[in-house]
């Protein structure tokens, strides 16, 4: 009996040679992709028919042994659409007229019976297994970094589908809660916990707030790396802060006193006499905690503010100063 063959690998996009992993990802992608609830009416008949085909084609490459027997088919792939077995062609099963029932095509009928899945859903011969870990971003302040706290992190959350374990399978049919993905997208609102002093590329571990576990076993971690989100105040340098302020002339030459900002708040800053634009002034343990707990310094930069404007009175005096250090 002829019937129209099916390209399981095209179907799914995937090479002949691809991994367990890369079948699986593909499947998940595009099962969410042509899941028939997230079409209107108009285009409902062609995404569960298109739908119906992924499935079919999942359930053939994920399986190790029908795989097997499918790559058997070898040169009568490409015999045309309507292919024929050859004769004894290992041990395939036949069960003419049970496609249209089952919802599998006369193809995977030809070859793996009645679509009965070998038997039982893959959940069942699976026991409890961890979930994945996850790894993400946290973008904090500064000041979050330095003094810590709590902060709220809205997450994608991708937790295991509770009707079928993760397995994409329920009661030997493909699971309808979610169709087949074995995972159901949401999103999750946490709080985490930012220990004072935490730095740049640290690493806060949320315990069990990662992947959902198979089959009731426990979920996975969540990693979570800190960014320091750029300060309009501060460069980070390692333990080290720098900031800038801007003096007068007056000032630079002949010495002040100047407020200067901190993460503990603002400080009055003595500025030598004679201090150049870039010369850079060292506060002591105001910068940021170090790993073993000693807290590391803050350098202020100097710069000059020129005058573009001048009264009249000012523009003397400065001639004036001009000519006094020529020796007029």
């Amino acid at each position: 009996m002829a019937v129209k063959f099916q390209d399981y690998y095209q179907t799914l996009g995937v090479g002949k040679n691809a991994t367990e992993k890369e079948i699986k990802t593909a499947y998940r992608k595009l099962a969410r992709k042509w899941h028939p609830d997230l079409h209107t009416d108009k285009e409902k008949a062609a995404s569960e028919e298109k739908f119906k085909q992924i499935n079919e084609a999942y359930e053939v490459l994920s399986d190790p042994e029908k795989r097997s027997k499918y790559d058997r088919l070898g040169a009568n792939w490409r015999d045309g659409d309507n292919f024929r077995p050859p004769p004894g062609a290992g041990g395939f099963n036949y069960n003419a007229g049970g496609g249209a029932g089952n919802g599998f095509s006369d193809f995977f009928e030809m070859f793996f019976g009645g679509g009965s899945f070998n038997g039982a859903p893959r959940g069942a011969r699976r026991g409890p297994s961890r979930g994945q870990d996850i790894e993400s971003d946290l973008e904090i302040t500064l000041e979050e970094a330095y003094r810590g706290g709590e902060k709220a992190l809205q997450l994608s959350s991708r937790e295991v589908c509770p009707a079928c374990g993760g397995d994409g399978i329920n009661n030997n049919s493909f699971c309808a809660r979610c169709g087949g993905t074995g995972f159901n997208s949401g999103l999750k609102t946490i709080t985490v916990k930012i220990p004072p002093g935490v730095r740049e590329g640290s690493r806060i571990r949320l315990k069990g707030q990662g992947g959902g576990g198979f089959n009731g076993g426990p979920g996975g971690d969540l990693f979570l790396k800190v960014r320091l989100l750029p300060h309009s105040l501060y460069q980070v340098q390692g333990s080290d802060l720098e900031t800038e302020i801007v003096l007068t002339p007056d000032q630079a030459v002949l010495g002040d006193h100047a407020d200067v900002s901190t993460l503990d708040g603002p400080v009055s800053v003595k500025i030598p006499a004679g201090t150049g634009a870039g010369k850079r002034l060292r506060l002591r343990g105001k910068g940021l905690p170090g790993r073993d707990g000693a807290r590391g310094d803050q350098y202020v930069r100097i710069k000059i503010d020129i005058p573009s404007h001048l009264t009249s009175e000012e523009e003397q005096l400065y001639r004036r100063l001009a000519e006094l250090r020529k020796g007029v």
